[in-house]
């Protein structure tokens, strides 16, 4: 059967490997005594990852993901919850 709608394909855990990364990321910076949000912006600015701490492989995980991608799930983030 062919439907006239268009589909959307869930990626299914991968969709939410930005959020997972990112609070991973911000727990490990604040564990080691850094203030994830300042850390962060130096990060996703100059796109130098030795901004994110390497504890708990936070270095490792947050570039498995593009900046932009960062970005966007940020953004995401802050207009669902404050709208």
């Amino acid at each position: 059967m062919v439907s006239d709608e268009t589909m959307m394909f869930r990626f299914g855990a991968d969709e939410n490997k930005a959020e997972y990364v990112i609070k991973n990321a911000c727990l490990a910076m604040k564990e080691k005594g850094y203030n994830p949000v300042n850390q962060l912006v130096g990060y996703l600015i100059s796109g130098d990852p030795t901004y994110v701490t390497s504890h708990k492989d936070a270095r490792n995980q947050i570039r498995s993901l593009e900046r932009d991608d960062v970005l966007e799930e940020l953004v995401r983030f802050y207009l669902e919850n404050h709208l």
